[in-house]
């Protein structure tokens, strides 16, 4: 793995936005079918200039549909990624965690979430939590 350490822009961009949404909803992630992950403990990330990418917590992935690849990317914003692909397709990378993210993003650490143009995540009901603010 890529040691080379990883400049954060959060010193330079205060103003940019990573909101960690915290949801009691169930969500799924299939791919043809088959399915790769349910959780009612998934982060919705809504980053600025992004679209909504939902993580999964990682004890609610099956890791035997997916294999690790060698790819790996630098958000400015999370840090860097690593990226799984279909088990045995030799496809593109259809999924990615941060091991390591920065502190601002900390709660993500080992969470994994799917490209939504490959992978089809779902939204069910949420849970009470009995919480109001």
């Amino acid at each position: 793995m890529d040691t080379t350490p990883v400049r954060s822009l959060y010193p330079d961009r205060p103003d940019y936005r990573v909101d960690l949404l915290y949801r009691t909803n169930v969500f799924t992630a299939a791919l043809d079918g088959a399915l790769l992950a349910h959780s009612d403990a998934c982060v919705v990330v809504d980053e600025q200039d992004h679209g909504l990418a939902v993580y999964f917590p990682p004890d609610s992935v099956d890791f035997s549909r997916l294999e690790p690849i060698g790819d790996r990317t630098v958000c400015p914003f999370k840090g860097r990624a690593v990226y799984w692909r279909a088990a045995g397709s030799g496809g593109p990378g259809l999924a990615w965690s941060y091991p390591e993210p920065f502190p601002q993003v900390a709660r993500l650490a080992g969470y994994l979430a799917f490209d939504l143009d490959h992978v089809q995540v779902s939204l069910g009901k949420g849970r009470y939590t009995g919480v109001r603010p």
